[in-house]
């Protein structure tokens, strides 16, 4: 058995460290996935916060009726935005999942003899599609988000 494994992983210390390094790259990407997360889930909050007191003031049943209107029309953009957001964060998440699974794929494949290393690739450029996927997302929620901004300007004085 020991000397099984003996002909499938590393034997010398190069090797390994090598395998180490090679396996180090994916990380930068993954903190730049993590960060991502951190800053689309606020946004997801944000989201959910606006909705909770929207539904609240409409359940009072005081709102008038042209206000009301335009809540529930702000109510049905912000469930596009949660969906869109909620799209972004399971990419976001699945990405993560492929780029952790291709640094031990790369180190596996670099400290044994095991022929994984085109499956990594194939995980690690899956999780790219998958980060810029959720940039799409991202992209598209800033964009309805800021559709939804009404940009008041200042009456301009009347000349007498």
């Amino acid at each position: 058995m020991h000397r099984e494994l003996g002909m499938i992983f590393a034997p010398d210390l190069s090797t390994v460290t090598h395998g180490i390094q090679l396996a180090v790259a994916p990380v930068f990407l993954l903190t730049a996935v993590s960060g991502m997360i951190g800053a689309v889930a606020g946004r997801l909050a944000r989201i959910i916060d606006r909705a909770r007191f929207l539904e609240t003031r409409l359940e009072t049943g005081t709102v008038e009726e042209n206000k009301a209107a335009k809540m529930y029309d702000e109510l049905h953009r912000l469930r596009h935005r949660g969906w869109l957001v909620n799209g972004c964060l399971a990419l976001l998440t699945f990405c993560a999942l492929l780029i952790g699974t291709t640094i031990i794929l790369l180190f596996l494949g670099e400290t044994s003899e095991l022929p994984i290393l085109k499956i990594a690739t194939v995980c690690f450029l899956s999780g790219v599609v998958c980060f810029l996927s959720a940039l799409v997302c991202f992209l598209a929620e800033t964009l309805l988000a800021t559709h939804l901004l009404k940009f008041a300007e200042l009456p301009v004085p009347v000349k007498s």
